[in-house]
């Protein structure tokens, strides 16, 4: 089998490992520095449904690795690591990848969880622990506003969920594998989340996939599902009033006496890795 194939199947398929036991809140661990800017959204959400998070440095952790074995769930959120100079995610996912790399792979055999959103997808690509590589949006430019997403594939981020809206803020987010291995990657459930139209782009009149990513992918998994990588930002959507057009959609629940809801479509993300553990 071609090397590149076989590293992508033995990361697809990789032992979850036993059950770590956690019945008390599981713990987070947000990765932070040289250009990560989400992480106090991605704490807030965490801590709402029920987890206890610590935003901890890169270079504190690469000083520290055993502050991982605290943790039951590792998150590199969005921003501009190292500015994006050398491309989005490339330098902070080889710092990642050289000074961590082992001690994550050790991380995720205890049966834990890891996500990526946006930046940090790029990052978690660049080091490894996810397959495919994050290329400049078909349009060239920065691109910022509300997708639709449908859930392709089982991962315990994604439990219960069969599609959502949340937003985007990317200019590299055009995913992309060989034809080969996007095969295998369809194969093995590694799609995890695809662009759709849906409620906000048809509300809004705008394409579905923002960024010509391939087949339309939004999001993979890797390690079983227990490793998440995806372009949009779910911890942006975890109020309602943080839709687009919650004022409209307000106006509907008026009408029909519904009381408004308070909760964002992506809060939900957040509650299924604090309940995977509980």
């Amino acid at each position: 089998m071609n090397p590149v194939r076989n590293q992508l199947k033995n990361k697809l398929s990789a032992n979850p490992g036993i059950s770590n036991g956690v019945k008390k809140k599981p713990h987070v661990i947000i990765f932070s520095g040289y250009g990560l800017n989400t992480e106090d959204e991605t704490k807030a959400a965490f801590e709402q449904v029920g987890a206890t998070a610590d935003i901890v440095h890169i270079n504190d952790l690469i000083a520290k690795p055993s502050l991982l074995q605290k943790a039951q769930i590792l998150v590199m959120p969005g921003g501009f690591s190292y500015g994006d100079d050398t491309g989005s995610g490339k330098a902070y996912g080889n710092r990642l990848k050289q000074h961590l790399g082992k001690e994550i792979e050790k991380f995720l055999a205890r049966d834990t969880l890891m996500i990526g959103i946006c930046n940090g997808f790029q990052i978690i690509t660049t080091a490894g622990f996810v397959p495919g590589a994050l290329l400049t949006n078909d349009s060239g430019r920065y691109s910022c506003r509300w997708v639709d997403l449908e859930v392709t594939g089982e991962s315990p981020w994604l439990k219960g969920i069969k599609s959502l809206s949340i937003p985007i803020a990317h200019g590299e987010g055009k995913y992309y594998l060989p034809p080969s291995e996007s095969t295998l990657l369809s194969k093995v459930g590694g799609v995890a989340l695809k662009y759709v139209k849906g409620e906000t782009c048809k509300h809004f009149d705008l394409p579905a996939n923002p960024n010509g990513s391939l087949e339309s992918i939004a999001g993979v998994t890797s390690h079983n599902g227990r490793v998440l990588g995806l372009m949009p930002h779910p911890e942006r959507a975890v109020r309602f009033t943080q839709l687009p057009h919650w004022t409209y959609l307000r106006e509907g629940y008026a009408r029909d006496g519904k009381e408004l809801p308070t909760e964002g479509p992506g809060l939900q993300i957040f509650r299924n890795a604090v309940n995977y553990f509980i």
